[in-house]
């Protein structure tokens, strides 16, 4: 490994990192990582923090899961790749598709298929969703409605179905027949209610209406994440999601779930439609599924619509997309490890425990700190939004959540700023001690405030 001097010369340098403008990246230099274990970080100076990001809400197991590890290196060694193009596959890929059916079963989700990561998987369930359509000889269902404030992703079908701007509007025109909704947000919405369950019906009626404006016989999908994730973690009212099920069933409309952050445990339940009692048609999932040690990723397909693909005869059904490394040995085999140790550990059941710990202890500091506007949170992914003015809601400016975030670092953890709101998504392998400690850098950053 070249030494700290060269790392530090050439930082952001030569490479350009998402979510950045390359500038700024040379200006405020990234943080160096180079070493990792259980749930702490290392960084170039040998400054070791627990990581309350968890990678990007992926290293669920934490960063010394060696029974992942251990699958990675025997596979390299047995088979290191081959394809899951027409005619060929392999053992691994073959065990983890029964696997993923097996856990994914009371979501009524038989079949997966496999991609390089999230934004893949979104790309694929939109397709999906169309072809499932036209299979069935509606070929005009082919629009799409999400929800504001939602995020699915980088490709060009999931940046249309973002619901927001940032990450739309260098790119546009998208793709069309893509519309939005108000997110049921307590904080800020349209409507100016407070009360979720209130909330919960408007935007369920927003829906509604949005069908009959754009005629439901044109519609794929309504795709959402069961717990709005990068837009600022907002959880809905219990009833939301199931509103939407019903909705969508009698429209003839696929619901698809996308559960990249969701999936495997984050929200206290195996995934976040279960979460909330709902089975949908198809499901996003990447992340988690190898703890973030190799990218992959995995559309899980419910049997009602693999029923319908499964019984053309006429060539319609040919799946007619798919990547290099759809099914990649070694992250089947990765994925096999970590969903073994997922199931073992019962990551879902600490998750909602540490998760409850977290989010009393932000509301506490909420009352000391008139800062926080908000807290919220589901399971282990919790948020603080930062305001100016409790009453105007007004956002505080840019540098005020790095502050926080560069202080709370100095004091040993790492937390994620996105806009005006510092996210909290630590491996779901946290202990008591690490949430307490995660919640005393916090107070620390605030305190810099």
């Amino acid at each position: 490994m070249k030494d700290s001097n060269f790392l530090k010369e050439n930082n952001a340098r030569h490479v350009w990192h998402p979510m950045a403008h390359p500038a700024d990246s040379q200006t405020n230099l990234p943080t160096i990582l180079t070493e990792a274990r259980d749930v702490r970080i290392t960084d170039v100076n040998g400054h070791e923090v627990i990581d309350a990001v968890g990678g990007l809400w992926n290293v669920n197991l934490g960063y010394s899961c060696e029974p992942v590890k251990q699958a990675i290196r025997d596979q390299l060694d047995a088979l290191p790749y081959y394809s899951l193009f027409r005619g060929t596959t392999n053992d691994k890929a073959i065990e983890l598709s029964y696997e993923l059916a097996q856990f994914f079963a009371p979501d009524g989700l038989s079949r997966a298929f496999f991609t390089s990561g999230g934004s893949d998987s979104v790309e694929v369930a939109l397709k999906l969703a169309r072809q499932y359509h036209r299979i069935r000889g509606e070929a005009s269902r082919t629009k799409f409605i999400s929800l504001k404030k939602g995020y699915h992703g980088t490709h060009f079908g999931g940046a249309s179905v973002n619901g927001n701007a940032k990450f739309r509007n260098a790119y546009e025109p998208l793709m069309p027949g893509c519309f939005h909704i108000p997110a049921p947000h307590t904080y800020r919405n349209p409507f100016n209610e407070s009360d979720p369950e209130k909330l919960a019906r408007l935007c369920a009626a927003a829906l509604k209406d949005e069908i009959a404006f754009q005629g439901a016989n044109t519609i794929a999908a309504f795709i959402m994440e069961p717990v709005l994730g990068a837009g600022g973690v907002m959880p809905p009212h219990p009833s939301f999601m199931p509103l939407v099920r019903e909705i969508c069933s009698k429209n003839g409309i696929l619901l698809i779930s996308d559960e990249v952050i969701t999936a495997f445990g984050r929200t206290g339940s195996e995934s976040g439609a279960r979460h909330w009692g709902v089975k949908p048609d198809l499901m996003c999932t990447a992340k988690a599924i190898t703890n973030g040690y190799f990218p992959f990723g995995a559309v899980m397909i419910a049997d009602h619509v693999a029923d319908v693909f499964e019984a053309d005869r006429t060539g319609t059904a040919s799946v007619d997309t798919g990547y290099t490394y759809s099914g990649h040995p070694v992250g089947a085999a990765a994925a096999l490890a970590a969903l073994a140790e997922i199931k073992a550990q019962k990551v879902h059941e600490n998750a909602a425990e540490r998760g409850k710990q977290l989010l009393g202890g932000l509301k506490g500091l909420q009352e000391r700190f008139e800062v926080i506007g908000d807290v919220r949170g589901e399971g282990l992914m919790c948020a603080l939004e930062l305001v100016s003015d409790r009453t105007t809601k007004d956002p505080v400016g840019k540098d005020i959540p790095m502050k926080l975030q560069q202080a709370a670092y100095e004091d040993g953890v790492m937390v994620r700023v996105s806009g005006n709101n510092v996210i909290f998504s630590p491996p779901l392998v946290v202990t008591e001690d690490h949430v307490a400690k995660i919640l005393s850098a916090t107070e620390t950053g605030l305190s810099a405030l």
